[in-house]
């Protein structure tokens, strides 16, 4: 799906903490790294529009809406982390403080992309299980959900310290319980499968 997209946005996250600390000029780091952040965004756009179309024209069964589509939210959410961390760096760079405006704007983009993603997705999780009746039965798939919650919850908080929007942190701050809560639900879920296995034997 869109993890793809993610996984530059790691490697733009990953340059941005170890500039200064590479054995390699700052600025070829900086640049490296907004390289990484900008295939990030591009890839994103590219494989949403898949989905979205895959959602809007296709039939969908209650099943095939599974607990990965979460990482759509996710992969935003680190693509926003990886653009305040860009943003966090541009008054040691004289590449990125000229693009310090584009490179807010573009985070707060992908920031609210990620904010719309959550009401769908609790609406989609409704509609399967409530609606359609889906059954409540821990899939290894559940850590899907995880990583993007706790990841919506970072990428806020070092966006609301970056761009100065202290009414941003009230999310956070209350957010973290969602995800810890999904986390702990996981956990359970994947212990109480692992004893019936256990109790079932060879």
């Amino acid at each position: 799906m869109a993890g793809r997209g993610g996984g530059d946005a790691s490697v733009s996250i990953l340059c941005g903490l170890l500039t200064g600390h590479m054995p390699i000029e700052r600025e070829i780091t900086i640049f490296f790294s907004f390289c990484m952040f900008s295939i990030g965004c591009m890839l994103y756009l590219m494989i949403i529009t898949l989905i979205f179309y895959r959602i809007m024209f296709f039939y969908l069964r209650p099943e095939d809406l599974s607990h990965p589509y979460w990482i759509n939210m996710g992969a935003v959410a680190i693509t926003t982390l990886a653009g305040a961390t860009l943003a966090a760096n541009s008054s040691q760079s004289a590449f990125l403080l000229p693009l310090l405006p584009f490179t807010v704007g573009l985070t707060v983009f992908f920031w609210a992309t990620a904010s719309w993603w959550i009401p769908l997705l609790l609406l989609l999780g409704a509609w399967r299980f409530i609606v359609r009746r889906g059954g409540f039965s821990y899939e290894p798939q559940y850590w899907g959900m995880v990583f993007p919650l706790g990841m919506y919850t970072t990428c806020t908080l070092k966006l609301a310290q970056v761009a100065r929007l202290e009414f941003l942190l009230y999310i956070p701050k209350y957010f973290i319980y969602a995800a810890l809560l999904a986390w702990c639900l996981t956990l359970i879920g994947w212990a109480r499968s692992l004893l019936r296995l256990l109790a079932a034997g060879p």
